[in-house]
This record gives structure tokens, sequence and C-alpha cells, in this order.
């Protein structure tokens, strides 16, 4: 349960760093627009493999917010180029917590007692100010 509860609660901060983007894009004049997105896989083979796959997805997500920095660097768009720097801080934090995540993981493996406390701990997690 802690971990389903981690996760639910990781998708809604996701959809508030849409929502913050999208209000950016509105206030500059710009029009949002979402395209088709294909759904992420929903099925995993443990759950190494399933916070692996996060893992790799948060890096992807890193690597197109740094080149949207670079972009408006590089084409002197100062405030968004300010704007972004919260995504970049943002990325690193949630890169730091499933890199975590993994390790613990990697310590107490797929099973057993350790893996109970771990699904606590990232029940706790759920709560806590940042995700």
């Amino acid at each position: 349960d802690g971990a389903a509860k981690f996760l639910k609660a990781h998708s809604r901060e996701e959809m508030e760093h849409m929502q913050r983007l999208f209000d950016y894009l509105s206030d500059t004049g710009a029009m949002p627009l979402l395209g088709t997105i294909e759904a992420p896989p929903a099925e995993f083979l443990s759950l190494s493999d399933l916070f692996t796959k996060t893992y790799e997805h948060e890096k992807f997500i890193t690597a197109e917010i740094n080149k949207l920095a670079h972009l408006a660097m590089t084409t002197q768009d100062y405030s968004t180029f300010n704007f972004l720097q919260w995504y970049v801080a943002e990325q690193h934090e949630e890169e730091k917590l499933f890199k975590s995540i993994l390790d613990k993981l990697a310590m107490v493996g797929d099973g057993g007692k350790a893996l109970f406390l771990l699904d606590k701990d990232l029940s706790a997690l759920s709560t806590s100010a940042h995700i």
C-alpha cells in the first residue's frame, strides 16, 4: 500500500508541475497544447522494475528540461530561462529521490520483511512536503 500511496501522490505532484507550465505559457500569451501522450507501462516485473523505469523517465524529463533551458538561454529568452530554473532544481530532487529508493531496494531486495519496512517508508514519503 505504501508504494501505491507514494506513486499516487507523486503523480498528483507531476500534474501540478504541468499546470505550472501551462500557466506560464498562458501568462506569456502562448496557447498551451497537449498532444497525444503514449500510455505509460502498466505492468512491471517487480517493485524494483517499476522504480527503475520511473527513475529512467525522470532522467529523460531532466534532459528535456535542460534542452528547453538551453534553448531559452541561447535565444536570450531570459524570462523563460529563469522560469525553467525551478524545473531544473526540481528534476535534480526527483532524480535524487528515485535513486535513493532504488538504492534501498537494491539493499533489501523485492521480498521479505525489509520490503515491508520500505513500503512503510514510502507511505510516509507520500505525506511529506516534497514527494
